[in-house]
């Protein structure tokens, strides 16, 4: 039998002083702050069966992961709706005073009829097969006009309810680089009010950066009225026109 030296023997015994206190934490649990699930022995874990605690940091970690999704809920929750549009029947004449540090940036126009348009049929070979260049420029337009029709008709199942999203989209994109309490207003012309001039605004209140305005003559409107034939878009500041865009056939 081998001869135990001094240094084995004394490591022997503080394994065995170690155990020791591993079974002295499951005789009495209070007695400590950590658990026999939580000590290891020999590199492994403590005792099989019993349930083993997450770290520390990692508890913090999670309670850190709900409170952030928690918050992202309230906000959502709180966020404001889309700006109404106000209708105005006889808007007045307002006065014009340009400035170069707010613009438009991008207008977006849409018209949608009952009647879904006719899109190019695509090219028949010799061979009966048809062909089409998925990176042609017609594909594409007619791509984006289907995607953009399916998108404003989403949740319409009904009839009266497809009635009411047809008509005319107007999207501005329109930036300030200072801040200015504006309000955007549409004056438009429909085809049945011939000169008569409509309009619609929205107030903003003091905004800065980049912005999105949505206007739309749809429904009735669009029925009884006829589709805008010309349009023009301002943002006033303090009663005065500090930018514009129109159509070509706006007089």
């Amino acid at each position: 039998m081998r001869k135990l030296r001094v240094g084995e023997i004394d490591r022997q015994g503080r394994r065995a002083k170690s155990v020791e206190a591993v079974l002295r934490q499951v005789a009495h649990p209070r007695s400590g702050r950590r658990s026999a699930a939580s000590l290891p022995i020999g590199g492994g874990f403590a005792i099989a069966g019993l349930t083993l605690r997450p770290s520390t940091a990692l508890t913090e970690n999670v309670k850190f992961g709900f409170i952030l999704l928690a918050l992202a809920l309230v906000a959502h929750s709180d966020a404001a709706p889309p700006e109404e549009a106000k209708l105005l029947t006889n808007p007045k004449w307002l006065p014009t005073a340009l400035d170069p540090a707010v613009q438009f940036r991008k207008t977006k126009l849409f018209l949608m009829t009952e009647q879904a348009p006719n899109l190019a049929k695509a090219k028949v070979s010799k061979n009966g097969v048809q062909t089409a260049n998925p990176k042609s420029t017609g594909v594409v337009q007619e791509a984006s006009i289907t995607f953009e029709r399916q998108y404003r008709l989403f949740g319409a199942v009904t009839k009266l309810d497809q009635r009411q999203r047809f008509g005319n989209y107007f999207d501005f994109y329109w930036r300030t680089r200072r801040p200015a309490d504006l309000t955007a207003r549409l004056e438009y012309r429909q085809e049945k009010l011939h000169s008569h001039i409509q309009a619609q605004e929205i107030a903003y209140g003091v905004v800065h950066g980049s912005r999105k305005t949505e206007f739309k003559v749809v429904g009735d409107d669009y029925f009884d009225n006829g589709r805008v034939l010309a349009w023009r878009c301002l943002l006033l500041e303090r009663g005065m026109i500090v930018a514009e865009t129109r159509s070509f056939l706006w007089r």
